[in-house]
């Protein structure tokens, strides 16, 4: 158990390059943490980790035992739980990374739920518009939304956002409402970008097979999806955001949809996770419960 729980420290720290995060991660003393690592060190012969002042790298052996540690510590998890028939008994961390707006309509209202029916589950949530680095930060899954990139990840794909226009009935009253793109042209849109500064705002749809981009006036830019809604509701211009997001505001009075016949092309809504052998069995519960809420809310 001494080498196990020696392994679980050094993959925390390796997944947070800190000894400190990794020390409040786990609940134990920094020091404890240093020594565990040490301790390992001495007992393979070899140097795990390279520290500096600023943050704590693998070495070469130390990526190495880090990819075999992973697979060691999912394989006991999955021994341990192999004859567990009542899923109230599995217990474990999960680390998930998804949207705001997911974490807001779909998590946590469900999450409750799900945690009354597995009591040994802890979930470590994290919500940001940044593309985390699912393998380096530890994390056992992710939403992403958008096309993806070739991580070498597993994507399970999950449904489609529909996209819509929508502004608020102040910035309507005050600008008028656009029926043609002529029209639109002379309007302002709210400008989301990941990197201020970046790139200049557009208004994108659909015209048959292509996908069509026309330069807007903005007089706002934002670089996360909860400002770029609130800066709408705002009266600040219009905006182009997914259907489930938008239809709470729009079923209140707060947002009005426009120029249906010029959408953006649907956003796929993705699941990515490592690609190892075996899923602990908490994580296999837990994406197919996240899977599931997620179709329902897309739906």
């Amino acid at each position: 158990m001494d080498k196990l729980h020696a392994m679980t420290v050094f993959t925390r720290v390796a997944e947070l390059s800190s000894f400190t995060q990794a020390a409040t991660s786990l609940g134990l003393p920094k020091g404890s943490i240093s020594m565990a690592v040490q301790k390992l060190e001495a007992h393979l012969g070899t140097r795990l980790l390279q520290r500096t002042t600023r943050k704590v790298v693998l070495t070469h052996d130390g990526e190495l035992f880090y990819q075999r540690c992973k697979d060691l510590l999912t394989d006991m998890d999955e021994l341990e739980s192999m004859f567990l028939l009542d899923e109230t008994g599995i217990q474990g961390r999960i680390r998930v990374d998804v949207p705001l707006a997911v974490a807001r309509e779909v998590l946590m209202p469900h999450l409750p739920a799900f945690l009354r029916q597995h009591p040994g589950i802890r979930i470590e949530l994290s919500s940001t518009d940044r593309k985390v680095d699912l393998v380096a930060e530890g994390f056992d899954c992710v939403i992403r939304v958008g096309s993806l990139g070739d991580s070498g990840l597993v994507a399970r794909q999950v449904g489609l956002h529909p996209i819509v226009n929508c502004a608020s009935p102040a910035y309507l009253q005050q600008h008028g409402t656009p029926q043609t793109l002529d029209e639109l042209t002379r309007h302002f849109v709210v400008h989301y970008t990941q990197v201020l500064g970046s790139e200049e705002a557009y208004w994108e749809y659909v015209q048959g097979s292509d996908i069509i981009r026309m330069k807007m006036q903005s007089i706002i830019t934002v670089n996360n999806s909860d400002a770029y809604t609130q800066a709408c509701l705002a009266g600040l211009g219009i905006i182009q955001v997914p259907q489930a997001a938008a239809r709470p505001y729009i079923m209140q009075d707060r947002l009005v949809e426009l120029l249906p016949e010029y959408r953006a092309a649907p956003m796929p809504v993705s699941m990515l996770y490592p690609n190892r052998r075996h899923q602990p069995r908490r994580v296999r519960v837990f994406m197919d419960w996240l899977v599931d809420r997620l179709q329902d809310y897309l739906a």
